[in-house]
């Protein structure tokens, strides 16, 4: 076979094989949405998990029909002054000669920059608020930016990178995240003011599911590959930029559990999976264009910059993020978008950056001076600028028209129920509430009554670890004594574990007790000294369950009762429970009338 003819085989079979990639790649990016889901389900509380699935589902259908009318046209038309595309209706007037792939890979992306803002404004936004604001990102704020940038716009002209989009998607939906988060307000309780309105602590509201959070997290790193796999043209490009999308968010990690380990006394759960995130959004811009120590460097200040974030908003802004978007997407895609001018590489294969007169250009770590560096800069402005210029007015006349934010009543009771008529996400499990001192100065507009109190989640208890004495892992308080008739009788009160019952059961019958009240209650307290960390705040007391288990006896030796559970429930750690002793005036069996020592035959 002629050489030039195997040749060109070898090219369109190339090229075949790739965009059969570019597919699959977008089919990837698609799949993220369901990590997106997962990981703000996980972070938030479980009375809000249906509305979450509700708003990342609608993100997507929104954004598709919004994308069909306008967006896409806007983003790939032909190019108006460099500023946007030319809309069109190719899709309908011609549809054997559209480019499907184009379209299905482009409206993917803008998918995405609509989720990003929904982490940031959960649990109190009203949700035709959401599909309205999604509806304006995914038609108009994101299409022209992205133009910019992939559609031949004015950034491209110069030179300007973002491979994947840490400019376009992720800053832009961490930015309008930051926003929207600002305008909305704080849920109620996460911040503590004073009487004279001035926040004095803040309050940690622990995701109810950390697991499907971790699992969101898990999903988003395998779309991820698609996400900045999806446009490259060979072998070695793709390859180089799977080991860069793996590097950087690993680094990342190690880092963040590093340093949370150091400054909280334990690695942060939480913490560590957004820096896992933090890492991606900051590699995909230079994903294609460095190297594995740019990755390194890139990941091991994302692990950072993401703590940093959170603490930033919490303790200098004043800004509730209940999932960590602006640290991840926001900080780190600016972070993404400079690295490209910092450690882009010509040794990268494929590697193609250039300016308008076709001069190769490289990061200023790489001897390439400051002309990309002062490139990446202009473009994070502009595209900053022009995002937080158009999110602003969009979400000023929402809230004019028709509020961004539920009643009070609403955001207590949970959005589940109030805007979706789902009285829980989680049918057929018992979800137990927790109760905590809601903040005097605080609420939708400021005011609560101090003497009300507020309904929040349950959230997991923080299990404290330790070796103290039996003494101190299970107390026994004498109850004042009350007068008795004739034979004694003592009301034993245990408070314990939901694991230990029945143990404590078994051990009750062998000293022949048989009958017994046993209730669900709460019990509230921490360990002094030991304080708890949740994405760098504090834990309060929390209200965890526990058994209480009631025994009045006569004939059995009280001792004999203390003893025993004490022995049971003993691990050597704080919160193994209480015991109280009560002395009882009398005992009447309703079903027999028998009372005093003749009542409790049957049951010890």
């Amino acid at each position: 076979m002629d050489e030039t003819l195997v040749t060109l085989v070898k090219e369109a079979t190339s090229q075949e094989v790739f965009s059969v990639w570019f597919l699959i790649g977008a089919a990837l990016v698609f799949w993220m949405q369901a990590g997106f889901a997962m990981v703000e389900a996980g972070f938030t509380r479980a009375k809000n998990t249906g509305n979450i699935i509700m708003k990342n589902l609608m993100d997507f259908c929104i954004g598709t029909v919004v994308f069909i009318a306008i967006g896409f046209g806007l983003l790939m038309g032909e190019d108006l002054f460099g500023f946007i595309g030319k809309p069109g209706f190719d899709l309908f007037t011609s549809y054997e000669n559209f480019d499907f792939s184009s379209f299905v890979f482009n409206l993917v992306f803008c998918a995405t920059t609509a989720t990003i803002v929904s982490g940031a404004m959960a649990e109190r936004t009203k949700f035709l608020s959401y599909c309205i604001y999604s509806a304006v990102i995914s038609a108009l704020i994101y299409p022209i930016e992205a133009h910019w940038i992939w559609g031949g716009g004015w950034l491209a002209g110069l030179g300007f990178h973002d491979f994947a989009g840490s400019t376009a998607i992720h800053m832009v939906g961490g930015i309008s995240a930051l926003i929207g988060a600002k305008i909305l307000g704080a849920r109620i309780g996460k911040f503590t003011k004073d009487e004279k309105g001035k926040i004095v602590k803040v309050n940690a509201f622990p995701g109810h599911n950390i697991a499907i959070g971790a699992l969101g997290v898990f999903i988003l790193w395998f779309g991820w590959y698609g996400f900045n796999g999806a446009a490259a043209t060979s072998l070695p490009q793709l390859g180089s930029i799977f080991l860069t999308t793996t590097v950087a968010p690993a680094v990342a990690t190690v880092v963040c559990m590093i340093f949370t380990w150091i400054k909280y006394k334990k690695p942060d759960v939480s913490m560590c999976l957004n820096a896992s995130l933090a890492g991606l959004v900051a590699i995909t811009a230079p994903c294609d264009v460095t190297d594995v120590t740019g990755a390194i460097v890139i990941g091991a200040v994302s692990g950072l910059l993401v703590v940093f974030g959170v603490w930033f908003l919490d303790y200098v802004l004043r800004i509730d993020d209940p999932v960590g978007a602006v640290a991840v997407h926001c900080l780190n895609g600016i972070w993404g978008t400079i690295a490209v001018g910092l450690f882009a590489t010509p040794s990268a294969p494929g590697y193609s950056i250039a300016d308008a007169d076709g001069n190769v250009m490289a990061g200023l770590f790489y001897g390439g001076g400051f002309k990309l560096l002062g490139i990446q800069l202009l473009g994070f402005v502009t595209v900053a600028g022009w995002t937080a210029v158009t999110i602003t007015i969009a979400f000023f006349i929402i809230k004019a028209v028709i509020g961004l934010r539920v009643a009070r009543e609403e955001e207590l009771s949970g959005l589940d129920s109030t805007e979706h008529g789902l009285p829980s996400a989680y049918a057929g499990f018992a979800m137990l509430p927790e109760y905590i001192e809601e903040n005097p100065e605080e609420a939708v507009t400021g005011d609560v009554p101090s003497d009300e109190a507020v309904e929040v989640a349950k959230v997991k208890p923080v299990a404290v670890a330790g070796d103290v004495p039996v003494a101190e892992a299970v107390e026994v308080k004498k109850m004042p004594a009350f007068s008795s008739d004739g034979h004694k009788y003592t009301k034993v009160e245990i408070i314990c574990k939901e694991a230990k019952f029945e143990s404590l059961k078994s051990a009750m019958m062998k000293l022949g007790i048989t009958g017994m009240t046993v209730s669900h209650v709460l019990g509230c307290g921490v360990q002094k000294g030991k304080p708890e960390y949740y994405r760098g705040v504090q834990i309060e007391a929390n209200l965890l369950p526990k058994i209480q288990v009631d025994i009045v006896v006569s004939k059995v030796p009280v001792r004999d009762v203390i003893e025993t559970a004490k022995k049971v429930l003993y691990t050597g750690h704080i919160g193994d429970g209480k015991i109280f002793v009560y002395d009882v005036e009398n005992v009447v069996k309703v079903r027999t009338g028998e009372e005093g020592f003749d009542a409790l035959q049957d049951v010890e």
